[in-house]
């Protein structure tokens, strides 16, 4: 394990954590050129740890967890700090923050229950993870510039952001019935 922490995939992930309350403050403190900043530096090192796992062939099973949670963390604080300085109305950062809580509650019951671990994400729980960043990104570039298109993209993807996380989260119950009822019909070895 220790290994897997200082690889350099993993490093840069752990960088990304750190700029999470720097994002945050940067936004309170209404520097918004500093916030889109920090979003794009965060953004930039998502796709290089990423790369840097695949070509160095550094790809960990502490990577595997990491990489998420910091992404997870980063986009729900962005959106939960957004709402709070009236710049993404609540019903987005409610139905995002329903649907994540709903998806770790299930994920733990059932592991701790049958010891399910098949939580693997769906193509719409990807869109959804995409229209999330897409949102905050230009909700905070909305703030800079303050242009139609940029202000039209900014509904657009919070607008999707709405309808892709409703549609992973029903996709995410009924695949996850489907994968339990398939593990139950395996024949025990």
């Amino acid at each position: 394990m220790k290994s897997q922490f200082w690889t350099a995939p993993n490093q840069i992930t752990l960088l990304r954590l750190i700029f999470i309350p720097f994002v945050i403050i940067t936004v309170f403190d209404e520097q918004w050129l500093w916030a889109l900043g920090l979003l794009v530096a965060a953004a930039l090192s998502d796709a290089l740890d990423g790369l840097l796992a695949r070509v160095l062939q550094q790809q960990t099973m502490l990577g595997q967890y990491l990489d998420p949670i910091a992404d997870k963390l980063l986009l729900s604080s962005l959106f939960l700090v957004l709402s709070f300085v009236k710049k993404i109305p609540w019903k987005y950062t409610i139905l995002v923050f329903s649907r994540d809580l709903c998806i770790v509650a299930t994920a733990v019951v059932l592991y701790a229950a049958v010891g399910f671990r098949d939580f693997r994400p769906s193509i719409y729980g990807k869109l959804n993870t995409g229209s999330q960043i897409a949102a905050v990104f230009f909700v905070v570039l909305a703030q800079v510039l303050r242009v139609p298109w940029v202000l039209y993209l900014q509904t657009l993807f919070l607008y999707a952001t709405f309808t892709f996380a409703t549609i992973s989260g029903v996709h995410y119950v009924l695949i996850t019935g489907r994968r339990l009822r398939k593990q139950d019909q395996k024949p025990a070895v």
